[in-house]
This record gives structure tokens, sequence and C-alpha cells, in this order.
């Protein structure tokens, strides 16, 4: 097994460190992952480094996941327009932060944006 030393101050990567490229030339079909946990186990290994061929989709997308995908491209298509929209701001941020403290309620602006804009997203396409 190889061994993978990180320098001082990293204490965690996850993911790759390389991936197959998109055009013809050198193509890899592998693609190169990478582990750094510190975690309080007996072993000091830590580290892990994978060697794998990305999994390809074999079969078509179902009308449901077609859905899915349109409502998460057209809620963040709103989500976009709505935050920059300086009509809007103050009274999303006021909003936003009256509901903050209360139970179930959003912690990050970026999430109150997501909830708002998912309902009005189901309202209008029900």
């Amino acid at each position: 097994m190889a061994i993978v030393r990180y320098d001082p101050g990293i204490s965690s990567v996850s993911g790759a460190l390389a991936k197959p490229k998109k055009d013809g030339q050198h193509t890899c079909e592998k693609m190169l992952l990478a582990t750094h946990r510190t975690a309080a186990t007996t072993s000091s290994d830590c580290n892990r480094i994978y060697l794998r061929q990305p999994v390809k989709r074999t079969s078509p997308l179902t009308q449901r996941e077609h859905q899915i995908r349109n409502r998460f491209i057209g809620v963040a298509a709103m989500i976009a327009e709505r935050s920059h929209d300086l009509s809007k701001i103050t009274t999303d941020q006021q909003t936003f932060i009256a509901q903050k403290s209360e139970p179930n309620g959003c912690k990050t602006m970026k999430k109150w944006y997501w909830k708002v804009c998912g309902a009005e997203w189901d309202q209008a396409h029900a």
C-alpha cells in the first residue's frame, strides 16, 4: 500500500486528486482519491489512497428524476434573482432574522432562500 505524507497543518483531505480528462489525449479511465482523517483509533494509519474507475449510469433518467432536476434548476434561478433584487433584500433579511431563533427555523440565509423559493416553486407548479 502507498504511504502519503501531508504537510503539517493539513487536518483533513477528502476527494479526488486526479480525475479522468475529457479530451482524447492522455486519457486515463481511473480516478485517484485520497482521504486523511484524524480520529481516536488504535491504528496510527489514517491515510488512504484509492484508484477507482468512475461509474457511468446505464439506465435513462426516470420522470421523477427529471422533475427533481427541473425543480432544482428553477429554485436555484429564483434564489439567484431574489438574492440580487435590491427591493427585497432588506425585508428578506428581517424575515430571516425573525424566524432564525424559532424552532425549525433556518440557521443560514441560503437555507432560508431555498425554503421560501422552494415553497413558491411548489405552489406555482402544483
